[in-house]
């Protein structure tokens, strides 16, 4: 279904948005809060370094108020439309989806934000960095 090359690809599951070799982060797991914002420093594949500039994932934050948001309403279409819960309950369960998919909003919003300005390069996923 999803194919390398795809920037949706690099955004779900995480891989170096130039050759979609290896994952970007230390840990693949988002619910290791431990771990959560810990990246490599440079993708072993293509040598694609992740943090381009000090702060540069401070952008992300804007990214993540719109995933926020999708979730959010995602939330409030099954509870309230779907199930027929009341205000009160439907609110709860926004704030509950919310909590409980933080972890995987901060590190999708991080892949799209890094996906803005690094593209897809087959030739990088071709060559191995000695």
């Amino acid at each position: 279904m999803l194919k390398k090359g795809n920037k949706l690809y690099s955004i779900l599951t995480g891989t170096c948005p130039k050759c979609h070799e290896e994952s970007m982060y230390l840990d693949k797991n988002p619910y290791n809060l431990d771990n959560l914002f810990k990246m490599h420093e440079r993708c072993s594949h293509c040598n694609t370094k992740y943090k381009i500039e000090p702060s540069f994932f401070y952008g992300a934050m804007y990214v993540s108020y719109g995933v926020g948001i999708a979730f959010a309403v995602a939330a409030f279409v099954i509870a309230y439309l779907f199930v027929g819960s009341s205000l009160k309950t439907t609110f709860t369960a926004i704030v509950g989806t919310l909590v409980v998919f933080l972890p995987i909003i901060i590190r999708l919003s991080r892949n799209i934000w890094i996906n803005f300005f690094v593209h897809y390069d087959p030739k990088a996923s071709q060559r191995q960095v000695l």
